[in-house]
């Protein structure tokens, strides 16, 4: 192995095959814009391997049978920076809904579960804020049971997603009264962590999952869809089907919540507009 390997400049036609690829195996569209991007985030991967050139990576990537090297490109090209409660009107929205569920008897009597997704959850953040936002609503309701899938396409944020440790400085949007029941500091490798408390976590469930599968397997619907700041890495044909596929699999009544710098408004879907980034499900 060789960390200091010089490696050739990217050529435009091999930052074409890259696209290519990362489109055909996530969705994620990399604009021509991206380019730089590309060789920051694959710069690692490729002096870690010994690579001079990038279409030598590629034909790496692209023959490796155990789809290792892929998943570790994807890894590369998806992850993202995040924060404890990020766009923080989404979780009063969530927490005044489950209210209103919880204090309607039909809707107890019809539900005594609720299920709630965040798809690209990376490190975990967004579905640490919906269990802690879930499990403070619910404290008084015992009969209705949280299930919060969380999942992503990096197999990297999700190792550091199941571990629930983070940086002082990515919980300081959490409720202060939140903050003091559900995290408790710990010594991390440089510096102090918070850790979620045990109860939540079991709350959680970590999977990894590609949103591009054409046919979700998810045997039960959901009342409530995260998918925020995800959809602006794909183009348009691709938004209108994760859309109809997130549709298909909400409850009716059910809710689908997009990021604050996104919107449905330029795609065909069968949601009912709520407010800005929130879709119902008749």
């Amino acid at each position: 192995m060789n960390i200091k390997t010089e490696i050739k400049d990217l050529t435009p036609a091999e930052y074409q095959l890259f696209r290519k690829l990362v489109y055909k195996k996530s969705g994620i569209n990399l604009g021509d814009e991206k380019m730089q991007l590309l060789k920051s985030r694959l710069g690692r991967q490729m002096r870690q391997g010994g690579f001079h050139a990038y279409r030598a990576y590629y034909d790496h990537v692209v023959n490796d049978q155990t789809g290792s090297e892929l998943s570790a490109l994807l890894d590369a090209i998806s992850t993202n920076t995040t924060h404890l409660f990020r766009e923080q009107s989404h979780f009063d929205f969530l927490k005044k809904t489950i209210h209103q569920w919880a204090d309607d008897p039909k809707w107890c009597n019809e539900n005594t579960t609720l299920r709630i997704w965040s798809a690209g959850c990376s490190s975990g953040e967004e579905p640490y804020s919906i269990a802690m936002v879930v499990h403070d609503a619910l404290k008084t309701h015992t009969n209705i049971q949280p299930r919060i899938l969380a999942t992503d396409l990096s197999t990297q944020m999700l190792r550091k997603a199941k571990l629930g440790q983070f940086q002082p400085h990515r919980v300081g949007t959490v409720p202060s009264t939140l903050g003091k029941r559900y995290l408790r500091k710990v010594d991390g490798e440089n510096e102090s962590m918070l850790q979620v408390i045990p109860e939540l976590s079991r709350l959680i469930t970590f999977s990894r999952f590609n949103l591009m599968t054409p046919t979700f397997p998810f045997r039960f619907g959901f009342h409530m869809i995260f998918c925020r700041n995800v959809m602006i890495y794909f183009d348009r044909p691709t938004q209108t089907a994760l859309v109809e596929r997130y549709a298909k699999h909400l409850i009716p009544g059910g809710y689908l919540l997009i990021g604050h710098s996104e919107s449905l408004n330029s795609i065909e879907h069968p949601l009912t507009y709520v407010e800005p980034t929130i879709y119902r499900k008749k």
